[in-house]
């Protein structure tokens, strides 16, 4: 932490961004239309709940339902309709989500990256905690809470490389380099990071929000290369806001090989309009990356809305 008791990045402090040049992208974001004419949304999928084999769902954004034999885990879950503390005005969803209060399965852990809206969406949480009171919340330091605030008990808070056994299943809250907020006052008075859960040698790894950083070559010398990770490939443009926050599609594709993974799955694009590239850039952009630096583009999936991938 630094002098006014704030959380800092590993390798580039405090992410500062200039107040004018903000504000000016966030009023003109909020109010412009997004440019989604051109994007076709696929059918969403069933879910596959199958507890003898490891399965990973994307929901959208960031949400993913990782299921393996033990344990079915929520990672930042969002299931309403905004990123945002109000009903009426901030991101609206251009997908609508795949799971909702009636197709959750049995959920035993939630695991939160950080407190953004988009990520931190409360009142899934308060939805989740409601229909299954025995699952445990994951969330960084500084969000505990939050949670406790809006009813949510069984909740245990981490600082990076802390750890926690659940069921066989390990989990580690990693850092990355990103940032938080949820009001006006209180800036990077929470942590954030990514989630590395391993079950009987299956390594996946969730990079919640990050910009490019030696965060991960630290992670694969502290835990070794991930079976699978889901990387952020979205919300980039322009770069002046975005570049120290938010990777682009050809730095996806470097943390990839940084991580030495054996497979990736994309996030954080196409569900929330939060930037100012077309909705439906980031996966051209990460294919033409694939090319560039000769990564087998079947080792990097954009899933559909509500697909699966089961790992092998």
């Amino acid at each position: 932490m630094d002098e006014k008791n704030r959380y800092v990045n590993n390798y580039i402090g405090e992410t500062k961004i200039d107040k004018g040049k903000f504000f000016n992208f966030f009023f003109k974001n909020i109010f412009a239309p997004p440019k989604t004419k051109d994007f076709q949304v696929s059918e969403i999928n069933k879910i596959i709940y199958k507890k003898e084999k490891h399965v990973l769902t994307w929901s959208g954004h960031s949400t993913f339902l990782y299921q393996n034999t033990n344990l079915n885990i929520l990672i930042d879950p969002h299931l309403t309709s905004r990123a945002s503390p109000f009903s009426y005005l901030g991101p609206k969803r251009f997908v609508p989500s795949l799971l909702n209060e009636n197709n959750l399965p049995n959920v035993d852990v939630v695991a939160v990256s950080h407190n953004h809206y988009d990520h931190l969406d409360i009142k899934s949480l308060k939805l989740i905690y409601k229909k299954f009171p025995n699952a445990l919340f994951l969330v960084p330091l500084g969000d505990k809470k939050l949670l406790k605030k809006n009813g949510i008990d069984n909740v245990k808070e981490f600082d990076w490389w802390e750890s926690i056994i659940i069921s066989e299943t390990k989990f580690v809250f990693t850092p990355v380099q990103h940032w938080s907020k949820r009001t006006l006052f209180d800036k990077n008075k929470s942590l954030w990071g990514g989630w590395w859960i391993e079950h009987i040698e299956k390594k996946f790894l969730h990079l919640g929000d990050t910009g490019y950083t030696k965060d991960f070559v630290d992670i694969k010398n502290h835990l070794g290369s991930p079976d699978i990770v889901a990387i952020p490939i979205g919300a980039y443009k322009p770069r002046y806001i975005m570049k120290n926050s938010h990777l682009n599609p050809e730095e996806a594709v470097k943390t990839f090989i940084d991580l030495d993974a054996k497979f990736a799955v994309a996030m954080h694009w196409g569900t929330f309009i939060l930037s100012f590239e077309p909705v439906d850039e980031p996966p051209r952009k990460l294919e033409e990356s694939l090319l560039k630096y000769k990564v087998d583009i079947n080792r990097f999936k954009v899933l559909k809305h509500g697909e699966s991938v089961i790992l092998n």
